[in-house]
Formats: C-alpha cells, structure tokens, sequence
C-alpha cells in the first residue's frame, strides 16, 4: 500500500480519478474542500463514525487519536453537519505528533487559523466554530462509512489535493495502478502530440483519451 500511496500522491486526484472511471468505480467525495495547506495526501483511511445526541444529553468529546497511527488520514463521518464542530486545533496538534497525514471532515471543522498556522491538511464542508461536545457523540471507530454519499472502509486508501478528495477502494489498488500508468500514458502522448501541432480533437482521438470503462466494470 505504501507504493500504491506514494504513486497517487505523486500524480493526484485528478489522474487517480481518471483511472477510476476506467473501473466504473466513483470514489469521489463531492463539496469536500481543501481548508489548510493544499499539498497532496494519500494514505489508509481511519475512519470515525459520528452521530446526533438529543438536546441536554451528555456527549463527550470524541477519543480516537490515540489510536490512529502515523501515515494515515482521519475520515470523520458526520453526515454533512454543519452546526457544530468536530475537529479543532488541539486534535490537530495531537494528529501532527503522530504523524497522521491529515483529516476528511463530511461535517465542519474549527480554529482554522491555527490549523493553518501548523500547516495541516484538511478537507471539510466549512468551518463554524460551535463544539461538538453534548451535539454529537462517537459511534464506533475503524468501521465502514458513508461520506457524501461514498462507502469508505478502514484501510481504503484516500488521496486528496487542492482539486478535492477520493478514495480508491482497497481491493482495486493493483487495477487502479494499472489503470494509472495508462492514463499517464494517454495523456502525455495527447500533450506531445498537441504540441506538435496536431488538433487536439485528433490527438485525444489517436489515442483512445475518451475510451469507454473497462468492460464488466463496477457501477
């Protein structure tokens, strides 16, 4: 998996997705933006399931970053909340000390100048400053996911960048490297040949650009 992290760190979401589409597989988490430090991650998912309490129900602050080991990326499923917080400014300092690469939020994060401030990525909805504490509770850790509306298993692999994030199931990494090596293929002889002086629309027709997904690909 390390390899396989290096690579789509190294090439981004933009081709990983590419490479995807190829398998008929989706993986993307659409209006996740880049709210700190744009640079290019991609590790396994820890993943942390969230859920609502009821107004006056005690709910202490989710434990779970003690657990998370280095090189992996936080993926806070909370359902697209935005009325309150999950992620802060100590979490970030405690997630840099491990090493954690960064944090996925389908929710809101906090204290963003002081997680710009650490350089720390991290991909949320938006920011509003309200605690999470008594608003929302851990589930469970380590468990599949939903986040916009995509499956994340722990150990999936996430990569994301300042284009947005995906996740590349961990039973496709093989199929989606592959995948890859042949969109950087494609995509660099359509530069060449544009370049040249070729039309684009002919390049990108010589050399299969539009081709279909994989037949017996995943919907």
């Amino acid at each position: 998996m390390t390899d396989c992290a290096a690579l789509f760190a190294e090439h981004g979401t933009s081709a990983v997705s590419d490479a995807l589409d190829r398998l008929g597989v989706d993986g993307g988490l659409p209006g996740l933006a880049a709210r700190s430090s744009a640079r290019r991650v991609a590790g396994p998912a820890f993943t942390v399931h969230l859920e609502p309490v009821a107004p006056g129900t005690p709910a202490p602050a989710a434990d779970y970053i003690d657990d998370v080991p280095a090189g992996a990326v936080v993926v806070l499923a909370n359902a697209g909340r935005d009325h309150c917080t999950v992620w802060g400014d100590i979490l970030t300092e405690v997630a840099l000390r491990h090493g954690v690469l960064g944090t996925v939020i389908d929710g809101v994060c906090r204290d963003l100048d002081a997680i710009r401030a650490l350089d720390y990525p991290l991909w949320s909805l938006g920011s509003y400053m309200k605690s999470g504490k008594n608003r929302v509770r851990m589930v469970a850790a380590q468990v599949e996911v939903t986040v916009r509306g995509t499956a994340v298993a722990p150990g999936d692999l996430v990569v994301a960048d300042a284009s947005g994030v995906l996740v590349v199931p961990s039973g496709l990494l093989d199929d989606t490297v592959r995948e890859l090596r042949d969109v950087l293929l494609v995509e660099q002889a359509v530069r060449d040949a544009a370049a040249a002086g070729v039309p684009l629309r002919a390049a990108r027709r010589e050399h299969g650009y539009n081709r279909p997904p994989l037949s017996g690909a995943r919907p």
